[in-house]
């Protein structure tokens, strides 16, 4: 009897709507993979690897659309295709997932790209000016008292770091977090006498790779040092909050290894032993 009612369905042809939802959907998610990777490797200027990506995003919305006409045609006319089109729908949730994500988090967070610990007297980027204020990069000089404040509204805990740690020790410390980090190190300098610690690297967002640049500033205090921490976007005027997680990240980083850290007491000259006086000692 189940053979007899499942012939006919068998012998009904696939939805055309169903197999083109289904094909858009896999070209967008491989699309969508190499466009990260072009993106990621800079193996295209930053413009058009963006137009690739958005183009693929763009494919899987089509897919969504197509997949949604397909399930009414399934419904009117019986034809083969649900599992096409389940299938379709589930892959272009799977890339789509991630996109949406940052556009809450573009509604959600202020328009800033340039986040640091002393807007007042921000650490600078020396080095790293260079690869700025060409081919639309930012340009290195802070985003300014505007940006300050919707930092300090977004982000108030986001505050100097003072250590109870020698200047030294202290850019001993970030060196060994940027270091674990593989952030790539543009410069590094230790504090000395009359002059601040200053490292300047390269880091990039965990999946698109996004270039931004950070600026560490390790500077001699009365009772220990002080730490600043600069973290700036080269592109983009609105980096959905991946500097202010950056720099808070290292803040509790650097705050946790000043704590386990104990620096040695200098060794003091040890008093010369007096030998005993004639007589002394004899009862």
């Amino acid at each position: 009897m189940a053979r007899r009612f499942s012939a006919p369905y068998q012998s009904e042809p696939f939805s055309a709507l169903a197999t083109w939802s289904r094909r858009l959907a896999v070209f967008s998610a491989v699309a969508t993979v190499v466009s990260v990777m072009i993106v990621r490797f800079g193996f295209l200027e930053i413009k058009p690897a963006l137009a690739t990506l958005f183009g693929a995003l763009a494919c899987a919305v089509l897919s969504i659309l197509v997949a949604l006409a397909g399930l009414v045609a399934l419904w009117r006319d019986g034809s083969r295709g649900i599992g096409r089109t389940l299938a379709a729908l589930f892959l272009d949730a799977l890339i789509l997932a991630y996109p949406a994500y940052l556009a809450v988090r573009y509604r959600s967070l202020p328009a800033i790209h340039d986040i640091t610990t002393d807007p007042i007297n921000p650490p600078q980027f020396v080095e790293l000016a260079r690869l700025r204020g060409t081919d639309g990069a930012n340009t290195a000089v802070y985003a300014g008292l505007y940006s300050a404040e919707l930092q300090r509204a977004a982000y108030p805990e986001i505050e100097p770091v003072d250590l109870d740690v020698t200047a030294q020790r202290a850019f001993e410390i970030v060196q060994k977090l940027v270091a674990r980090r593989k952030w790539l190190v543009i410069d590094a300098r230790a504090p000395q006498p009359r002059q601040p610690g200053h490292i300047e690297a390269v880091a990039k967002t965990p999946v698109m790779g996004f270039r931004e640049d950070v600026a560490i500033r390790i500077t001699p205090d009365s009772d220990g040092s002080r730490v600043d921490i600069r973290s700036s976007s080269r592109y983009f005027e609105h980096d959905l909050g991946s500097n202010a997680a950056r720099v808070s990240k290292l803040i509790d980083d650097i705050n946790a290894a000043a704590e386990n850290t104990v620096e040695k007491p200098a060794k003091q000259p040890r008093a010369p032993v007096k030998p005993p006086a004639r007589g002394e000692g004899k009862r």
